[in-house]
């Protein structure tokens, strides 16, 4: 009887290391709500989990908030959309290794009858004036992540101080913003992405403005600075990074459709 417990209990702690050693790691991963919402990173990612074996933690917020995190050294990775905050993330010390992923565009979305009459702006600060001017309801991510900083930008430009009751500051990702807009016949700016994998079963809002130069939306993805934070998962981090910038990676991503229409592009070398 002792030896059978003995072997027992030798066997129930051999079976406790095997499943230790073969027990997936996890990486943190800091992005924008355009990534998530887009429905892309449900087919990127799962190829690099199973061949690593890893699980990658996504924590979808607006850009400022992604950055934030790895400026906590809370996460492992950062993959964002807006390259001033990208380069100064790096430039404090907190990213390293920033490499080009894809990019889209911005473009205004809103009900079809287009009350405010944006569709005839020939650009993007004109088509702004004319919501100002209208008061045409216009919701606003107001949530500092890329596409927010963008819109600041393009009021800016605009000459315009968005206040009043016509501008709406959601405080939200991109997809509940989308939705907002349609629910109350609204305005807003958008990543295409978002917007592709939103267009007919979640929205009837259509694209009234787009293709100016200033409406381009780079996307980048980089470590946290493992001499700041030593215990970021640097290595697998980086391993991320090159999957998402190598081959197979770029693959997916340049063959990733919504409703039929790519959602992004990647950069031809």
């Amino acid at each position: 009887m002792k030896m059978y417990r003995s072997f027992a209990a030798t066997l129930v702690a051999l079976l406790m290391l095997v499943t230790v050693a073969g027990a997936e790691e996890r990486l943190k991963m800091s992005t924008t709500t355009s990534t998530q919402d887009s429905g892309l990173l449900k087919v990127l990612l799962p190829p690099f989990e199973k061949k690593n074996n890893v699980k990658v933690d996504v924590i979808a917020v607006g850009t400022g908030q992604a950055l934030k995190l790895g400026e906590a050294g809370d996460v492992d990775v950062v993959f964002v959309h807006a390259r001033k905050l990208e380069d100064k993330f790096v430039a404090d010390g907190f990213g390293v290794n920033r490499k080009d992923v894809m990019y889209n565009d911005f473009v205004i979305v809103g009900p079809k009858n287009d009350p405010a009459g944006i569709a005839k702006a020939k650009t993007a600060a004109e088509a702004l004036k004319l919501l100002a001017t209208k008061g045409a309801t216009f919701i606003s991510r107001g949530d500092k992540s890329g596409t927010h900083t963008k819109e600041l930008d393009l009021w800016k430009s605009a000459g315009v101080d968005p206040k009043g009751n016509w501008y709406v500051e959601a405080g939200q990702g991109m997809g509940p913003v989308i939705t907002m807009a349609t629910e109350r016949r609204a305005y807003t700016l958008t990543d295409r992405g978002t917007y592709n994998a939103f267009k007919g079963a979640k929205t009837d809002l259509v694209i009234l403005f787009q293709g100016e130069k200033g409406l381009f939306n780079p996307y980048g993805i980089m470590a946290v600075n493992p001499k700041k934070f030593p215990h970021v998962k640097y290595d697998l981090a980086m391993k991320l990074i090159d999957y998402v910038t190598g081959p197979e990676g770029l693959k997916i991503i340049s063959d990733y459709k919504a409703h039929g229409e790519p959602v992004f592009f990647i950069y031809k070398k």
